[in-house]
């Protein structure tokens, strides 16, 4: 298990953990049957609810028996990991049978999002949500939300009604006006460990992408700085006992992918350009390229969470392999400031991926176990 290593000593105080997840889980088959069940009009929604509330509580249970310092609801109550936010935002709709996103090999269901409106913040259902997880999880509450960038990109300027927004300025201006309203309401609400998924940074790493964002009219060498700017002014006034990290994420819908290409293109700007608190980056396969953009880590409190176990497949990686990455990753930044975890969630969207909730568990035991075995503070 790399006897070279130094052992980091001390307590790990705050978020990012040395043991983490990103937060999606396998939907247990009783949220699946009640969804099933209020599709037929068979149950209510209070119902649904409270068949939730359970599970969500059943696996925060999990979570702590394996070891977790942050526990998720799973995102057990949504859909998709992005539209169920996005669409509670004033402004932003859900459009059925227009669009599907394309996977390798796979595609999802024609649902997807528009901007009809202005884009504003006055409240929204999930902060009923946290409120019920961060009850049954208190401290340990992690909240996932798709980041800022996220409204735009995927769409672009064409998912944007030109009427509302005939510039683009506007529209980027509102989303970042919105998000700081919803940074300070799930604070308030309790939450001090906040996570921003984002395929954009991924997504802007593989030339493919990066070509069909101009076909969609946008810029993408325009766009880092742009994404940039709005997250920073989203954590201007984010409280010091907050913690905000991001997800990079290259697609996940039951086991497919999107998007391929080293983090080189945008590592600068997102390492050592945007005052996240950590980041959750995958490397699961090649398509990530290697470690050396980690070298644009800053020396300080960051970290980088090191995605080396995938949730595409149930295959057990070995745990040395693993310590051994780990080793290699701490060649471009120090191994103080890294930690691991899944590439990604298990259940981007409520379909899950290819695999069971046992090999799900078994994989988070296997996160626990690496990171204690490399780190004293796990």
């Amino acid at each position: 298990m790399g006897s070279n290593r130094p052992r980091m000593n001390g307590s790990s105080p705050h978020p990012p953990y040395r043991a983490d997840h990103v937060g999606s889980l396998l939907r247990p088959a009783a949220v699946k049957r009640a969804r099933a069940d209020l599709a037929a009009g068979r149950i209510d929604r209070e119902r649904l609810r409270e068949i939730e509330n359970e599970c969500i509580a059943a696996v925060v249970r999990k979570q702590r028996d394996l070891g977790l310092r942050a526990c998720t609801d799973g995102e057990l109550r949504r859909s998709w990991w992005h539209f169920d936010f996005l669409a509670g935002l004033d402004g932003v709709e859900l459009t059925h049978g227009r669009k599907q996103i394309r996977f390798h090999g796979i595609e999802t269901k024609s649902e997807n999002i528009a901007v009809t409106g202005r884009v504003r913040f006055s409240s929204h259902p999930m902060l009923a949500d946290f409120a019920y997880l961060h009850e049954v999880a208190g401290t340990a509450a992690k909240l996932t939300l798709p980041g800022p960038p996220v409204l735009h990109f995927r769409g672009g300027r064409e998912s944007i009604d030109s009427e509302v927004y005939p510039d683009l300025d506007a529209f980027f201006e509102d989303t970042t006006a919105a998000y700081r309203k919803v940074l300070a309401a799930f604070y308030d609400a309790g939450c001090r460990y906040l996570q921003f998924d984002d395929t954009v940074w991924g997504y802007l790493c593989s030339e493919k992408e990066r070509a069909e964002s101009r076909a969609r009219g946008d810029d993408p060498g325009r766009l880092p700085a742009i994404y940039a700017d709005m997250i920073n002014r989203v954590l201007a006034d984010k409280p010091p006992d907050m913690f905000v990290t991001t997800h990079v994420c290259r697609g996940n819908f039951r086991s497919s992918w999107i998007s391929e290409g080293g983090y080189e293109p945008v590592a600068e700007t997102l390492l050592a350009g945007i005052d996240y608190d950590g980041y959750f980056l995958e490397y699961d396969t090649e398509r990530a390229g290697g470690f050396e953009p980690l070298r644009f880590l800053p020396k300080g409190r960051k970290r980088v969470v090191l995605g080396l176990v995938t949730t595409k497949s149930g295959r057990l990686e070995s745990a040395a392999a693993i310590a051994r990455r780990i080793d290699e990753a701490a060649r471009f930044a120090p191994l103080e400031q890294l930690c691991v975890s899944p590439q990604c969630g298990f259940a981007s969207t409520e379909e899950g991926n290819l695999l069971t909730e046992d090999e799900q568990w078994r994989k988070l035991e296997l996160v626990v176990d690496v990171a204690r075995r490399v780190w004293a503070d796990a």
